[in-house]
């Protein structure tokens, strides 16, 4: 009889592993070893780490640019009560309205600033103009952001300077409220909403989320 080659089933399991080295090298036999880059598994962990506990995504807190609704809300409601003043009466005697005021305050204004300090009619111009400062403040507010503080602070100084504003002429008048009338008490909001959008804005850090 012929000598015949021995069928695959006839050869042993260390021929069988030897074959399998040779014909794909560099790479380890299915069931052991390492797996190596590329192949899908996990890759190597550094140190103190393994392959469960170490996360394939960064876990730390990161700021996030958002806007401040309140503050801004606050800003726009002070700009808002700054408008409505100026239609309205702001002494007990009848006469002048908010936007006669403040007319005759830049009528002042045109002869210098000492001669406006000494008139008062300052304060009808502190508390309109800081209103239109308070509400371009507030529309700034509501654009996204890291944080609002320096806008705030701006607010603050604002805000301090209407209410410095009616509360001169509240003194002079012995703190009486029945000598002013409703155009007045929409200039003292705008000082009080001012404050509270300017220390909203301070007050808020910034805000973190994770990625």
């Amino acid at each position: 009889m012929t000598e015949r080659d021995p069928s695959p089933r006839q050869v042993g399991a260390g021929e069988q592993r030897d074959w399998r080295e040779q014909t794909s090298p560099g790479l380890s036999p299915v069931g052991g070893g390492a797996s190596p880059a590329g192949t899908g598994g996990h890759g190597y962990p550094g140190t103190g780490e393994n392959y469960y506990t170490t996360p394939s995504y960064p876990t730390e807190p990161v700021a996030v640019r958002g806007p401040d609704s309140l503050g801004g809300l606050l800003c726009l409601l002070a700009g808002i009560a700054a408008a409505v003043s100026l239609a309205l009466s702001w002494l007990r005697d009848p006469g002048d309205i908010g936007w006669d005021l403040v007319v005759r305050g830049f009528d002042e204004l045109g002869s210098g600033f000492g001669t406006l300090v000494d008139s008062g009619f300052w304060q009808p111009l502190a508390v309109v103009l800081g209103g239109g400062v308070l509400l371009l403040l507030g529309l700034l507010m509501w654009l996204p952001a890291r944080t609002h503080r320096l806008l705030g602070v701006l607010a603050l100084f604002v805000s301090l300077l209407a209410l410095a504003a009616v509360l001169v002429p509240l003194a002079s008048e012995g703190w009486d409220p029945g000598a002013f009338r409703l155009g007045f008490w929409f200039a003292c909001a705008v000082g009080v909403l001012g404050l509270l959008g300017a220390l909203k804005a301070m007050l808020t850090g910034r805000r973190y989320a994770r990625r």
